[in-house]
């Protein structure tokens, strides 16, 4: 691991909320350039038992998505754990783990060919390889690409899109919902504070749960970088209307060292992948890390924390991605 590349990022204003600071960042490193399992994009991904866990995901709009399921203890060696897992809606699906299982929800099937459906099913397991269904149905519409997160001892679920291609603005969502046990679902809200969404992403940070980006693909493409905030998933604030980072759809969100994190992502009108890495500890001002090496811009990878480090494995990197890539940033970053 190699430290001590600078770097120096102009600050600037954005609105009167969100702004961006000089940071100081390592190398990522890659940890292998092509991974044991097929390029994609658009999986599932999960940490859970001290391994990384990728599963279903995208290789093209015109056959039905994978249903592997892949494990690693180190991101260089993986192992497939099962090749065909029951769930059949595992392009764009919501995933995370809570109570000890991993959870598969919603998600996309069959591309652009005939039959295709969102889902609303809900599964679980606790090895990757026995799959139990919670629900054939669950409360909420059958839909892709919310933003899924726990809070407060229940999973949420957060807006999506219940009509991949071939859908309207009309089939966008924000409505939230929340779970004990992914049977039984609670509606919290049917309109949130921001506006309907996909392709966005959430994060629980200081007990508050933030929304930010996202929008709508086809037919009409609308992005944001909007960042909204609640501390009951009811009520909403608008913490800024526009960060520094351009607005995007199919980018990837963790939080590490005490920070919530935008990483990558697409863009329409021109068409552009994204590389940047952004930061934040209350959505409202922002910080760039950039360092000298680094991966191809990419969206709809998959994003982890694992082994006190930050991950990015897979995506859309034209083409479609094996690779994976970590970064270690000190306890103390930025000093």
């Amino acid at each position: 691991m190699r430290f001590g590349n600078f770097f120096f990022c102009v600050a600037f204003i954005v609105g009167s909320t969100a702004f961006a600071e000089d940071r100081t960042a390592p190398d990522w490193v890659l940890e292998t350039k092509i991974a044991d399992w097929q390029a994609r994009d658009s999986s599932g991904e999960f940490v859970f038992r001290d391994r990384l866990w990728m599963m279903g995901g995208w290789f093209n709009s015109n056959e039905a998505p994978p249903r592997d399921v892949w494990s690693s203890s180190d991101g260089r060696v993986w192992s497939l754990v099962t090749k065909c897992a029951p769930w059949i809606h595992s392009d764009l699906p919501m995933n995370i783990v809570f109570k000890e299982k991993m959870w598969m929800m919603g998600g996309w099937y069959n591309g652009r060919l005939p039959g295709h459906s969102a889902g609303n099913q809900v599964w679980w397991s606790t090895d990757g390889t026995n799959w139990q269904q919670a629900t054939s149905a669950a409360g909420w519409s059958p839909r892709i690409a919310a933003a899924t997160v726990e809070f407060h001892g229940r999973m949420w679920i957060l807006g999506g899109n219940e009509n991949y291609y071939f859908g309207d603005d009309s089939s966008l969502k924000n409505d939230v919902w929340s779970s004990a046990d992914g049977k039984e679902w609670k509606m919290e809200t049917a309109k949130a504070g921001w506006s309907p969404r996909a392709y966005h992403q959430a994060v629980v940070l200081n007990d508050r749960i933030y929304v930010f980006g996202g929008g709508n693909y086809v037919p009409t493409y609308h992005a944001k970088n909007d960042v909204w905030s609640s501390s009951d998933g009811i009520q909403w604030t608008l913490e800024t209307e526009s960060a520094p980072w351009h607005p995007r759809l199919w980018f990837s969100s963790v939080v590490y060292r005490g920070r919530m994190w935008v990483i990558g992502g697409w863009s329409n009108n021109p068409s552009q992948n994204w590389g940047d890495v952004w930061c934040s500890r209350d959505g409202r001002q922002w910080d760039r890390l950039q360092s000298k090496v680094t991966w191809k811009e990419r969206h709809e990878h998959s994003a982890f924390v694992f082994h006190d480090k930050l991950w990015v494995a897979a995506g859309h990197a034209r083409p479609l991605s094996r690779e994976v890539w970590s970064l270690y940033l000190p306890v103390d970053w930025p000093k």
